[in-house]
């Protein structure tokens, strides 16, 4: 790990999941307990007294005593939230101000680092479930997103991370966007397809559907995280239309709420073996039209 600066003391704007996992991570890095504010006095309060630090009655009080400041609200609350703050800045005040939205990078910012800030993204790129002593250590190796506005930030972004024993990955201001996006059909579209594929078996008579999917699930994620598409297997990379077409027809007599799920994604799998230099097959291109 690089060699990372002590704080005065850290501010965090919010309450939430995301939130209580920063404190308690950052906590051990500053000379004072972390300082913590959000727009419920009560519920900040109760998730100050769970793990250990300082509620904040006014958000003002973080700009005060705090060097660096994380805001961790929802995305969709983020750019009210920065608005609010930069007219709370006193002058002369040069915090290090980074918020944790995945979808946003520094720019969403520029409100405070106009105001004197110095800004950044820092999105750790994992889930958080609420229980913040095991996702400190979660973090600890997981990859964070990190956007600067300056070249400086990004060097107090990568501090940030370190402290919480991450690993820094930069994504460009105009990619945050699709980094996002990404990151999202991994982790919510799978969550989708699994439990699709939960819902067919249900409907074949099968009982515990979950236990039947572990081993091939588990093996087909590892496979294609050590070997991308290269891990692929089944009907569709063997071409094998026939198979293809029974289960369209078994999908749309027995399980039609998954069929539009399931030709989708063998339609996505077809289109990206083609562009990797597979010879057409049209029988299963018409079955998937």
């Amino acid at each position: 790990m690089m060699d990372t600066p002590r704080f005065q003391q850290f501010g965090i704007i919010g309450a939430g999941r995301v939130a209580q996992a920063l404190a308690l991570g950052l906590a051990p890095h500053s000379t004072a307990l972390p300082l913590l504010w959000g727009r419920s006095p009560e519920g900040a309060r109760a998730a100050a007294a769970r793990i250990g630090c300082v509620a904040a009655p006014k958000a003002g009080d973080l700009f005060e005593i705090c060097d660096v400041i994380a805001i961790a609200v929802s995305d969709d609350a983020l750019a009210d939230v920065v608005a609010d703050l930069a007219a709370m800045l006193p002058a002369g005040a040069v915090p290090f101000v980074f918020h944790v939205s995945g979808r946003s990078g520094a720019a969403i910012l520029e409100p405070l680092r106009a105001a004197g800030a110095s800004t950044a993204a820092v999105h750790p790129a994992m889930t958080f479930t609420g229980a913040p002593e095991s996702e400190v250590r979660r973090m600890a190796g997981a990859r964070f997103a990190i956007t600067g506005s300056t070249p400086e930030a990004t060097v107090q972004a990568r501090h940030i991370v370190a402290l919480l024993g991450g690993v820094a990955v930069e994504i460009a201001e105009d990619r945050r966007a699709l980094y996002h996006a990404a990151l999202c059909h991994a982790s919510n579209h799978l969550v989708t397809l699994i439990a699709g594929a939960s819902g067919g078996l249900e409907d074949a008579g099968v009982e515990d559907p979950a236990a039947l999917l572990a081993p091939l699930v588990r093996a087909a994620l590892e496979n294609s995280l050590e070997r991308g598409f290269a891990g692929l297997s089944g009907p569709l990379l063997r071409g094998d239309h026939r198979t293809i077409g029974g289960h369209l027809n078994a999908l749309a007599a027995f399980s039609p709420d998954l069929l539009p799920a399931y030709r989708a994604m063998a339609r996505a799998t077809l289109d990206a073996l083609e562009r990797r230099g597979a010879p057409a097959l049209p029988e299963l291109d018409r079955k998937l039209r």
